[in-house]
């Protein structure tokens, strides 16, 4: 493949911006999951595909990747950005939340699963470290496919996509240890494996420690100055300075840029910034995720794999699939699931995950895995990962009829997090929002504001109260703050356009949940009217019609006549 000086790899990325544009829609037009289509075109146009043949048949060239290297420039990319979404995923507050299913059974889950993979390696011949290895990698899930799996039937906030979702927190936690493990693996310096050992933990220490203060000294500061209302290009640069700057630092100091993109997102988390970052970059993680699978695909000689060791991979497979879903069974169901839901969770955490790819091509790289062991053990993830959507039409079966239609009342702890469920969304935190915010907490009902103002959101955010940084307009904004199960929709912002463009996003994303909008005259109340608010409170009209209220009473009209000459001119100047 010649050389682009203007765009190195830029035959690969029209190649993949194609595929993209294409293989998408026509995939959700025929119900199947992203993850599996972009792994079958990695597979077919990659060097060990078509791209195979493109030295006999030129033209192929232009519609296949022949060279790793050109899918693996841009995997790396994806990988950064993936490692920054769980970050940015797995704030304090929701791990605390779920702590009893993230720390109790996601842990059990990892650590049984691990100890009978690692098990099952050592009887069949590999060495310890080895072992041990596998053990760890194979243990873990597809956070990816499982949750498209989850939102692809809006189950996400259900009993078991929330316990589901806790064991895979968990398991996106232990990605962290293990890309310090690839560093060890991938290392070469004098004093064995336990001089390797330690000199990777300072340094990951010392990186951390640097990444903290400077999350907690710089970055969350710059945002709060810098950020302004309507100025998405900012916030962009910004998200893409945390993530990429601070995975420099990490690759300086001998880490992966992963490690550091993924505490670039749990710092994040833990800011007022939070849900606008996550809007910010949800049209990119699509592209992103499908660059990792297209390059997984494409690393997997499948015809020479499956030829030479196609029965060991089948019975890897079959073994590997029947020791997670045991396992993940037996946990949930401990944890409180019912039966068949506990079967459906074990099913759907039963394949291996994507980074099996990157943990064990770099434990290939190191020796640790020798002969063709590294090749079976990525043919035998990526069978796993096919016949996922399979299995959890299964576990969805097997669910309805174990289960009975009442849920237990076990799983109260799983409900209540880690999203709101029946609160209150309100959208601008001048005077009216703080107000509406503290009636609200002194009736105990949940809450959540967005602000546009950087300024606004980060005071009450440090204060304690859940005020986040946002344009209520988008509508996937919207749809983060779970509008689907809140009970109203507040809206108080100052400019008329806002409140429009709100009220339209939010019949978008939620068209039966009530929404109440302050307005400025009575003729933006028709506006808002017509765009489907339930109520309107003009400013100007109900100061007005108090006012006068008061006067009639002053000049002796019943109080009840006078509520009824001021109702009707409301209904007269609203209806």
């Amino acid at each position: 493949m010649e050389s682009h000086a203007g765009l190195p790899y830029l035959r690969e990325v029209l190649l993949f911006l194609v595929l993209a544009g294409v293989l998408i829609p026509l995939l959700q037009r025929l119900r199947l999951n992203q993850v599996l289509g972009f792994l079958f075109a990695g597979a077919m146009l990659g060097p060990f595909g078509l791209g195979r043949l493109a030295s006999e048949w030129s033209w192929l060239s232009w519609v296949t990747i022949p060279r790793l290297e050109g899918a693996q420039a841009l995997a790396e990319l994806g990988v950064v950005f993936l490692l920054f979404r769980i970050g940015l995923e797995l704030s304090f507050e929701r791990l605390w939340a779920l702590r009893r299913w993230v720390f109790g059974v996601g842990s059990a889950q990892v650590l049984l699963s691990a100890a009978v993979i690692g098990v099952a390696a050592a009887w069949l011949g590999q060495p310890a470290a080895a072992a041990v290895l596998l053990g760890l990698v194979l243990a873990l899930s597809s956070t990816a496919l499982v949750v498209q799996l989850l939102g692809d039937r809006l189950a996400i906030a259900s009993p078991l996509g929330r316990a589901t979702f806790a064991v895979l927190l968990l398991q996106d936690l232990a990605v962290v240890p293990l890309l310090i493990l690839v560093g060890v693996l991938a290392g070469d310096a004098p004093g064995g494996v336990s001089a390797l050992v330690g000199a990777a933990t300072l340094k990951a220490v010392v990186a951390i420690g640097i990444i903290y203060l400077l999350g907690r000294r710089v970055i969350r500061p710059l945002f709060r100055t810098l950020v302004a209302p309507r100025q998405p290009e900012v916030f962009m640069a910004l998200t893409l300075l945390s993530t990429l700057g601070i995975g420099a630092l990490t690759w300086a100091a001998g880490l992966s840029m992963a490690l550091g993109a993924f505490l670039a997102g749990l710092l994040l988390s833990e800011t007022e910034f939070r849900h606008e970052v996550e809007v910010t970059i949800d049209p990119f993680k699509g592209l992103l995720m499908g660059i990792f699978f297209l390059s997984i695909g494409m690393g997997i000689d499948v015809v020479t794999t499956f030829g030479a060791h196609g029965a060991t991979i089948f019975a890897g497979a079959t073994g590997l699939l029947a020791v997670k879903a045991g396992v993940a069974a037996f946990v949930l169901r401990a944890g409180g699931l019912p039966r068949g839901q506990a079967l459906h969770g074990g099913l759907l955490l039963s394949q291996g995950g994507e980074f099996a790819f990157i943990v064990v091509g770099a434990a290939t790289a190191a020796g640790v895995l020798a002969g063709a062991t590294g090749p079976i053990v990525l043919a035998v993830v990526w069978l796993t990962l096919l016949v996922t959507p399979a299995l959890d039409r299964i576990g969805t079966l097997l669910s309805a009829r174990l289960d009975p239609i009442d849920a237990p009342a076990g799983l109260k702890g799983v409900q209540d997090a880690p999203e709101l469920d029946g609160h209150v969304v309100v959208t601008g935190f001048g005077r009216v929002g703080q107000l509406i915010s503290q009636v609200l907490d002194r009736q105990q009902v949940p809450w959540l504001a967005l602000d546009s103002q950087a300024q606004v959101a980060a005071q009450f955010h440090r204060a304690g109260q859940p005020v986040y940084y946002g344009d209520a307009s988008r509508g996937e904004m919207l749809r983060r703050l779970r509008l689907d199960r809140a009970l109203a929709v507040v809206m108080t912002m100052d400019s008329p356009a806002a409140a429009l463009a709100a009220v339209r996003a939010v019949r978008d994303a939620a068209p039966g949940v009530p929404v109440l909008v302050r307005s400025r005259d009575e003729a933006h109340a028709a506006e808002l009217r017509a765009a489907g608010a339930t109520l309107v409170i003009p400013e100007t009209l109900e100061t007005g019609l108090q006012l006068a209220q008061h006067v009639l009473v002053r000049l002796e009209f019943p109080v009840a006549v006078a509520s009824a000459v001021i109702d009707a001119e409301r209904e007269r100047r609203m209806g």
